[in-house]
C-alpha cells in the first residue's frame, strides 16, 4: 500500500532524476468586478513591471501584489510552447540565460497556466479575445495529445503532443496530473460564458472533461476496498502500484472523479480508500497548533495550496476535517518550524519561512520539516497568503524589499534559494509560479475559488463524497 511518504519518495527521485538544473542547462456579474477597473479602461501592459527589484520598497502592498502577480503571469507567457501552448516544467530565468525554449511540457503545470491565463484576462494583462485565442490553441493540441483511458501523462512533448516518460514505468496516465489540468480547463470554461467562441471552447472543454475515465482508475486492493491508482501504462499496465491515499495534494482527484458526469467513481474509494492513509489522520500539536490531517510537520506546503487554488476551503467540511482549519494549521505549522529552526539554518526566520517541494543544490526536493534542508521556497509562504495574509506579505516584503537582487528575475521570485550555501535556483517551475499568482488572486478576489466552485458537476461531486460547503 503507498503512502504520503511513498509519494514524497516519488518526487524527489522521479523529478531528480528527469528535471534536475544540471539536465535542463543543455459566472455571471461575478465576472468582470476585479478587472473591471483595469480592462475596460484600456489594457495595462505587463511590460511596465520590467523586473521586481528592491528599488521598488515605496510600493504599497496592493500594487506590489499587483507586480508579483503580472510578472508570475509574464514567465507562462514568455515560456509556454508556441506550437501548443502547454507549460514547460521549469525555465531558466531569464536575465542569467537566453530562453531557449523546452519540448518537455507539463500537464498539471498546464493547468495552473490556465488559471494564470484566465486571471490575466480578467486584470487586464492581455484581451480576452488573446486568451481564448491561446485557449482553443491549447485544446486542439489537448485534443491530439496521448491519452491513456481519457487521463494525460505528466509529461507531454510540446510540438507532437507524444508522451515524454516521466520515469521509466511512467509512461502513460497520470491521474494526478490529469485532475489539475481539467480542473483548469474547468475554470476556463466557467469563465469564457459568452456565445460563439466561447461557446465553441466550452463545448471542446466538455468533451475532454467527460471523456477522462475516471472509473478506470479506480481499483480494488488487498482489503477489497476500492482506491485510485495513480498511474496506468500500455506497456506496464499498474506496475507503478501507487495508491492515491492521503493526506497529501490529491484530494481534488477524488473529488473531480466523484463530479465525472460520465464515468464517476464510489464515494467508497474516497472514504475506505483516500482515508485510510497511514498519514491521514494526525491530532497532535506541533508548535502549540493541532494539525488534523498529515504527517508529522505537516509534509511540504504545496499539500495546502495545489487542490485549494481550485477548491474554496472556506467553510469546506466533512466528517473528516475543516478544510480551513486544516490549511492554516498546516502553514502555521511550516513557518513555526522555520522560525524555531532547530537545525540552524541561515536566514529563517518570522519573515523568511516557507518549506515545499521545489529545486534544491542537490535536485529536486519536497521540503517539510522533517525534510528541512535549509532551502526556502517563496512560492510556499506567498501562495499561503488566503490562510496567512499577514505573515505571507511580510514574506513576500523580505524576498522583494530585502532580497529582491537575488531572489527576483523579469519571471518573479525565483524558485528556491539556501542561504546556507549561499545558493539561489536559476529556474522557475510551472508548478511553483502556478500557485503564486493563483493563491494571490483567491486572497484578493476569490476570483478562481469562485470559478471552479460555480461547476455544477464539482457541487454534485462534493454532495456525493459528503461534502459541506458553502457552494453546494
Amino acid at each position: 500500500m503507498a503512502d504520503s511518504g511513498n509519494c514524497l519518495s516519488r518526487l524527489w527521485i522521479s523529478r531528480q532524476a528527469i528535471c534536475s538544473p544540471l539536465a535542463y542547462s543543455k459566472l455571471s456579474a461575478r465576472l468582470g468586478k476585479v478587472g473591471s477597473s483595469l480592462a475596460h479602461s484600456g489594457e495595462r501592459r505587463f511590460e511596465k513591471y520590467a523586473t521586481l527589484n528592491h528599488t521598488d520598497k515605496l510600493l504599497n502592498d496592493e500594487a506590489l501584489l499587483d507586480k508579483v502577480q503580472c510578472l508570475t503571469w509574464q514567465f507562462f507567457h514568455d515560456t509556454t510552447h508556441p506550437f501548443s501552448l502547454l507549460a514547460p516544467d521549469r525555465a531558466i530565468r531569464p536575465d542569467r540565460s537566453a530562453w531557449q525554449g523546452t519540448n518537455v511540457c507539463t500537464t498539471g503545470g498546464t493547468g495552473f497556466a490556465v488559471v494564470a491565463l484566465v486571471i490575466a484576462s480578467e486584470r487586464g494583462w492581455l484581451s480576452r479575445d488573446e486568451a481564448l485565442r491561446r485557449l482553443l490553441r491549447l485544446v486542439a493540441c489537448l485534443e491530439r495529445a496521448d491519452r491513456f483511458h481519457g487521463a494525460w501523462p505528466h509529461f507531454l512533448h510540446g510540438e507532437s503532443g507524444r508522451v515524454i516518460p516521466f520515469s521509466a514505468m511512467d509512461d502513460g496516465a497520470d491521474i494526478v496530473e490529469t485532475t489539475f489540468l481539467i480542473a483548469g480547463l474547468l475554470v476556463a470554461r466557467q469563465y469564457f460564458h459568452h456565445p460563439g467562441r466561447e461557446a465553441e471552447l466550452r463545448r471542446r472543454i466538455e468533451r475532454l472533461w467527460q471523456t477522462i475515465e475516471w472509473h478506470w482508475f479506480e481499483r480494488p486492493v488487498s482489503d477489497a476496498h476500492p482506491v485510485l491508482r495513480w498511474h496506468w501504462s500500455p506497456v506496464h499496465e499498474w506496475s507503478m502500484n501507487l495508491d492515491v491515499r492521503g493526506w497529501n495534494e490529491c484530494l481534488l482527484s477524488y473529488i473531480l472523479a466523484a463530479a465525472s458526469p460520465t464515468s464517476p467513481i464510489s464515494s467508497d474509494a474516497y472514504h475506505r480508500g483516500w482515508a485510510t492513509g497511514v498519514n491521514f489522520r494526525n491530532g497532535q500539536r506541533f508548535h502549540d497548533i493541532e494539525l488534523p490531517l498529515g504527517p508529522d510537520g505537516g509534509g511540504p506546503l504545496f499539500w495546502s495550496q495545489y487542490a485549494f487554488l481550485f477548491l474554496d476551503p472556506r467553510g469546506l467540511a466533512d466528517h473528516h476535517a475543516n478544510y480551513w482549519q486544516q490549511n492554516l494549521a498546516h502553514t502555521r505549522i511550516n513557518r513555526a518550524h522555520c522560525i524555531a529552526n532547530p537545525h540552524h539554518h541561515s536566514g529563517y526566520g518570522e519573515n523568511c519561512w516557507g518549506l515545499t517541494a521545489s529545486d534544491s543544490p542537490e535536485g529536486y526536493a519536497a521540503h517539510e520539516p522533517r525534510l528541512d534542508l535549509g532551502v526556502i521556497s517563496p512560492t510556499a509562504a506567498v501562495s499561503a497568503m488566503p490562510y496567512t495574509p499577514d505573515e505571507s506579505m511580510q514574506a513576500l516584503r523580505h524576498f522583494h524589499d530585502e532580497r529582491g537582487t537575488e531572489l527576483c528575475t523579469p519571471w518573479g521570485f525565483i524558485d528556491a534559494f539556501s542561504p546556507d550555501a549561499d545558493w539561489f535556483a536559476d529556474t522557475h517551475l510551472a508548478i511553483d509560479q502556478g500557485p503564486i499568482i493563483a493563491m494571490i488572486e483567491n486572497h484578493r478576489s476569490a476570483l478562481v475559488w469562485e470559478l471552479f466552485m460555480s461547476c455544477p458537476e464539482v457541487r454534485a461531486g462534493l454532495a456525493r463524497l459528503g461534502f459541506r460547503s458553502g457552494m453546494t
